[in-house]
């Protein structure tokens, strides 16, 4: 059945169309003047809920590089967060874009978010994220083009995963350089090669939704791939607290137990040959 606002809307539109109503200013030009660029370099994600005033500091230092597409993924803010976003979005033109979702979490939204993306390397954010220059783009896109095979690069910790009694023991490597292999990385920042993560990597694990060690999981069965994961040092430090984790802290507790079961027995009897696979790695790039 029709309510009465669909009705008055429909009548509405018919009288613009019968009297050839177009609103000014829509033309080819003014289209390609907009700059949309189909091919960046970059595709930087920022996964957010209700820290729109963080999301809009970093999105306004990330502007200021060229052949960068950024995309906002809003997931479940509350109508004030969601209006601000729009309205930071709107200001920067074609290669910005807004996503709003409804309490989805990390891995349904970025897996859905990496789709959209069109950067040739793919720099994963969350809403506490911040950083004081934008060297840790360079620097990430110098370690993809030194080594062809690196997958994910992270810039927060790389880690050094143990699973027993379906337990999840991670620690934080001390690497002895700008750059080392690791067995994970934690987002964020936590770079994608879109090309090989396309061609190979395919998805982030559904069974590990809505969130908590989905990170892992991929960087695990990047190197069970023939793929590389990498460590360099990003030098983010925190705005705050995240959005996601600040509003969840009993979900959160019920993820860790949940995914470190299911961790542990998707990959308990394979992380000898993903510690040999890094080591080799590593023993490639010590000798001169």
């Amino acid at each position: 059945m029709k309510t009465i606002e669909l009705l008055l809307s429909n009548i509405r539109l018919a009288l613009q169309k019968r009297a050839g109503y177009t609103k000014n200013g829509k033309s080819y030009e003014a289209w390609k003047a907009k700059g949309y660029d189909d091919h960046p370099e970059v595709t930087v994600i920022i996964q957010s809920h209700n820290k729109s005033a963080q999301v809009a500091h970093v999105v306004r230092k990330l502007r200021a590089r060229r052949a960068l597409e950024i995309i906002v993924i809003d997931d479940g803010s509350s109508v004030g967060h969601t209006r601000r976003l729009a309205r930071l979005v709107a200001e920067g033109g074609a290669n910005e874009f807004l996503i709003r979702s409804n309490d989805l979490y990390e891995n349904i939204m970025y897996d859905r978010t990496i789709r959209l993306a069109n950067g040739q390397y793919i720099a994963l954010l969350q809403d506490d994220d911040d950083f004081d220059s934008l060297a840790w783009i360079d620097e990430a896109l110098a370690h993809f083009r030194q080594h062809p095979q690196l997958a994910i690069l992270g810039g927060r910790g790389g880690m050094d995963v143990q699973l027993a009694d379906h337990t999840v023991k991670n620690t934080v490597r001390r690497p002895s350089g700008p750059f080392e292999f690791v067995p994970a990385v934690n987002r964020a920042p936590m770079w994608l090669n879109a090309g090989l993560y396309k061609e190979k990597l395919k998805h982030i694990e559904r069974r590990l939704a809505p969130f908590q060690y989905d990170d892992y999981e991929l960087c695990l069965r990047a190197w069970l791939c023939g793929l590389q994961v990498g460590w360099y040092d990003a030098r983010f430090h925190s705005l705050s607290a995240g959005g996601m984790r600040l509003y969840n802290n009993r979900f959160t507790t019920q993820q860790y137990q949940r995914n470190s079961c299911l961790l542990y027995d998707m990959y308990h009897d394979r992380m000898e040959e993903v510690n040999r696979l890094v080591a080799q790695a590593n023993g490639a790039i010590a000798r001169p």
